[in-house]
């Protein structure tokens, strides 16, 4: 039997430190049939990120000379850098039959919705406290102090975001997150509603 449906874009949203990128990299080692989204930024990479794998790293002037020709399908500026993703992978895959996971903050996420109302799985990654958040964003050692202050500032405002999601998980033992992440993919790919061709 052969089927035929449009890939669907699995937006992973969660406040800074709760972990979803660990969570997106953990899943995509269980999962079959699915790509990583690669953003582009203009933040200077961490040290164990790589270019083209984690970010395209890019000059200010670069991303909004990109905003500027609508090759964006969604972008913001967070803790001032600025994120964004290209419009035409994500077209492309979804013409393609091609599923990708998105690990990006809320603001692109509400814009990823509404651009690709039929073809997005919205998730939200709670931490498991707010304290543990805390915890999180100190011992990662990555951020100036100034840094964690504004992330944490911001979490509050991120985490009242969750209504406009469709599914969440809560991080807390990082084992149980992947497996509930892996289990609505799964779902999702089976919904009858995205058949676009049946052939025996």
């Amino acid at each position: 039997m052969k089927i035929k449906r449009k890939g669907i874009l699995f937006v992973v949203s969660a406040p800074s430190g709760a972990g979803k990128t660990t969570l997106c990299r953990r899943a995509l080692e269980r999962l079959q049939g699915i790509e990583f989204s690669v953003s582009y930024t203009t933040r200077p990479p961490r040290p164990e990120e790589r270019e083209g794998v984690d970010y395209r790293f890019v000059k200010e002037e670069t991303f909004l000379n990109m905003v500027e020709r609508g090759e964006m399908a969604e972008w913001a500026r967070v803790y001032d850098h600025l994120y964004g993703t290209p419009i035409f992978s994500l077209d492309k895959a979804i013409e393609e039959g091609r599923d990708l996971l998105l690990d990006i903050d809320t603001q692109g996420a509400s814009q990823i919705k509404a651009k690709f109302p039929n073809d997005t799985v919205a998730i939200y990654v709670f931490p498991p406290s707010l304290r543990a958040l805390k915890e999180r964003l100190t011992l990662r050692d990555t951020d100036t102090p100034s840094e964690i202050k504004k992330r944490w500032e911001r979490a509050e405002e991120e985490v009242a975001m969750y209504p406009f999601f469709h599914y969440f998980i809560v991080n807390d033992v990082l084992e149980d997150a992947v497996k509930e992440l892996v289990c609505i993919v799964e779902a999702e790919r089976h919904r009858v509603s995205r058949i676009q061709e049946l052939k025996w």
